[in-house]
């Protein structure tokens, strides 16, 4: 259960920093070149970079290195698969072999590289959604797919499903957590036995969870409807969205740190 409080994704600190204030477009766009950028990056240089350049970042939006850090407890699990099915499934020179299972370098190195990508991918997600509220996010989402609008890409309605996704996912995870603790109050066990055994133990989580989301789906709409919501046709923002000279200065950062990085590691 601790897992499920670790979870920092869709999470939103409030604050006054200098990433706070940032354009929601340019931290979005930002996240994106940082995407991009562990997607081409080729070695440990480049990543290592990339990770004093998200450093950087976290240092600058002034949240607590331990809340940003709890936030990959929920990843440990894959990461250990990852780098394991890497060692064992990657031909090459052969550190050392069990029986049939052979464990080389080129898996291991490809086994940390992986890993190393996933990390700083929650990291900066992390501090895009951590850094910009629901509402900043819905309207930078929406402002950067309305050119879409021309070849009917509904702007409004896919940024709101995106931001209620990101905004959900705490909540759920918060219920899941209430279930699984009034289930062990009734004597069921999730902790005892085999992952497979464990992973049997959580089908009766789905049955109430289920229930539970779409009664809060339901809540949500009604909710929507009851304040005159009729999608975005129509709709004036109380705060309308301008690029400042801050954000200019950071997403021309972003940019070149990209190209350099992009270009070189």
């Amino acid at each position: 259960m601790r897992m499920f409080r670790s979870v920092t994704i869709g999470q939103h600190i409030p604050g006054d920093s200098v990433i706070h204030r940032l354009d929601p477009r340019t931290k979005i766009l930002s996240a994106m070149f940082l995407i991009v950028l562990l997607f081409v990056v080729k070695g440990f240089v480049g990543y290592g970079l990339v990770a004093l350049g998200l450093a950087l970042v976290i240092r600058a939006s002034r949240i607590p290195w331990k809340f940003v850090i709890r936030g990959l407890r929920p990843l440990m699990v894959i990461l250990v698969l990852t780098l394991t099915l890497h060692l064992f499934m990657t031909e090459g020179r052969v550190i050392f072999q069990v029986w049939f299972l052979k464990v080389t370098w080129e898996g291991l190195i490809r086994g940390l590289m992986m890993g190393t990508r996933l990390v700083l991918l929650i990291l900066g997600t992390s501090m895009l959604t951590l850094t910009t509220s629901p509402m900043q996010l819905t309207d930078g989402i929406e402002t950067l797919l309305k050119p879409g609008k021309k070849i009917g890409i509904p702007a409004h309605e896919l940024a709101m499903m995106m931001t209620i996704a990101l905004r959900f996912i705490p909540t759920l995870l918060e219920e899941t957590e209430k279930i699984m603790k009034a289930q062990m109050a009734r004597g069921a066990d999730f902790q005892s036995g085999g992952i497979m055994q464990r992973a049997r133990s959580l089908i009766p989580l789905l049955v109430p969870l289920f229930v539970n989301a779409f009664r809060r789906a339901d809540d949500l709409a009604i909710a929507m409807e009851a304040r005159g919501y009729r999608g975005g046709e129509g709709r004036t923002k109380l705060k309308e969205l301008k690029f400042q000279r801050l954000d200019a200065v950071a997403l021309g950062l972003v940019i070149t740190f990209s190209v350099l990085v992009g270009a070189f590691f």
